[in-house]
């Protein structure tokens, strides 16, 4: 994929040309004064919020970046990720999101490939890895190759390179504005009066839009735990009287649930995941544990939300949210979309004629219009001719009793599984349940035991067979 160079949108094309004038002020920082909105540590309410971006508008403007600029941030979770985002969609700039996390050579290749006009990053490092959030102080450095916006999107994102190379992904403000009205009409989302616990990445869709975006919009107070361990998360529910929701991935409803006895927290209303499938028996877990619902959602960086199930009552299915448009071809669920969302890529393959490829296997249900997805479309694959589902081996393998989590995936030839297993267990015990449960020829052929399964910044588990190789190569009991 190249970079901006191939955009046939003029160089005039107006910053956030469908939103509402005054976009962020009205959707996002409206609201009483001395409401909390934000708690990083210490609760800030929206004057204080108010007066931070109007000192980062006047610090970007002396950076250069005005209407129909480009900006790209390199913050870590943090009060001053919040108000300089705000404060470049203000002064009407496109905003280009990258993880702190990424290495400077990373870091050198982005820049390089979306030429911001200016880098925003930290004055300081980061907190440690299991920190929630960091205090930093933003500087605007103006890059002299930068290039203004030649679209008039908002926001720029790259996707969690889960399975390959990230791709570049844009988003205008009436993008955001949409989903965030798909969230106001669920209502067992967070609104008013109620607060969320994020745990999920602002630099990622779900944590951006349903974690601080919702938040702002809908008045639901939003707090990052100090630490991102079971203890710290448990500790950050357990601050507020607010009925309060969890928003992350997987990984961190499996975290919660390994906590065997946790404190009474009848604040708690329920648990939200996106971002992959869910094993099965982690949602009867979770409500075990903590007796409130496991929610789940089905999304993409390209689009948002898609379809949820909050209270866990649909499971595996889906509700659409309103206003989502799909169909099944050949078995790949496609959305409807008046424009691709990858600026710079004519590929028919991932948008074609008003519909965005998903390369998701799913099922709909025409009596309920309920949609399951099934895995990813290229998870189906031949061996010996026979059709060999990776995502019903891989939520097999999760299913056993043994298994903490598991990744299948095909080299071009065979199958082979990386898992992690609970302490003690012998991994015979793993080819014995399969062995029960799959045919011969669905089973892999290579079972790699590992400590721990490699992952996105995200939480996502890592699903590029080589990258996984490369985690095996290290230091791996190995089962034939």
């Amino acid at each position: 994929m190249t970079g901006f160079s191939r955009f046939s949108l003029p160089l005039s094309a107006p910053p956030h040309a469908d939103a509402p004038e005054h976009w962020v002020d009205r959707s996002l920082l409206a609201g009483p004064g001395g409401e909390e909105c934000l708690h990083f540590g210490t609760p800030l309410d929206r004057d204080a919020l108010r007066a931070l971006v109007e000192e980062q508008s006047v610090q970007l403007a002396a950076a250069g970046l005005g209407p129909g600029g480009t900006a790209a941030l390199r913050l870590p979770p943090s009060v001053a990720f919040v108000a300089v985002l705000l404060a470049c969609w203000r002064l009407g700039a496109q905003v280009t999101l990258l993880d702190h996390r990424l290495t400077d050579h990373e870091v050198d290749a982005a820049v390089a490939r979306l030429a911001p006009q200016v880098l925003v990053g930290s004055a300081h490092r980061p907190a440690a890895a299991l920190r929630g959030f960091s205090e930093v102080e933003p500087v605007a450095v103006p890059l002299a190759d930068g290039r203004p916006a030649r679209t008039g999107h908002a926001l720029i994102q790259l996707s969690s390179g889960s399975t390959g190379p990230a791709k570049v992904i844009a988003r205008t403000a009436g993008d955001l504005l949409r989903e965030l009205d798909c969230y106001r009409r669920l209502l067992e989302f967070p609104g008013e009066g109620e607060r969320v616990v994020l745990l999920s990445s602002v630099v990622h869709v779900l944590g951006l839009v349903g974690g601080l975006l919702n938040g702002l919009h809908a008045r639901a107070a939003l707090t990052v735990p100090e630490r991102m361990t079971a203890a710290g998360i448990l500790a950050a529910v357990g601050a507020s009287t607010l009925p309060t929701t969890l928003v992350g991935v997987p990984f961190h409803a499996e975290l919660l649930a390994g906590t065997v006895a946790p404190p009474p927290l009848p604040q708690l209303r329920r648990m939200i995941v996106a971002g992959e499938l869910v094993r099965p028996g982690l949602p009867a877990l979770f409500t075990e544990r903590y007796g409130v619902p496991l929610g789940t959602m089905y999304g993409m960086t390209e689009t948002g939300v898609i379809a949820t199930d909050l209270d866990g009552t649909l499971h595996p299915a889906k509700r659409p949210v309103h206003g989502m448009r799909m169909r099944l071809v050949a078995g790949e669920l496609q959305l409807g979309a008046a424009a691709s969302p990858y600026p710079g890529l004519d590929d028919p393959s991932r948008w074609a004629d008003g519909w965005l490829h998903t390369r998701d296997a799913a099922a709909l249900d025409p009596g309920t219009g309920l949609v399951t997805v099934l895995g990813r479309l290229d998870s189906q694959v031949s061996i010996g001719g026979l059709k060999v589902d990776l995502t019903e081996v891989e939520q097999t393998l999760s299913a056993l009793p043994e298994v903490r989590e598991a990744v299948v995936v095909f080299d071009g030839e065979a199958v082979e599984a990386y898992l992690a297993v609970q302490p003690g267990a012998e991994p015979a015990l793993v080819q014995a349940g399969l062995a029960r449960r799959l045919a011969a020829y669905k089973r892999p052929r290579r079972l790699v035991v590992l400590p721990a399964l490699p992952r996105t910044a995200t939480g996502k588990l890592l699903r590029d067979p080589a990258a996984l190789r490369d985690t095996a190569a290290a230091a791996v009991t190995t089962v034939r």
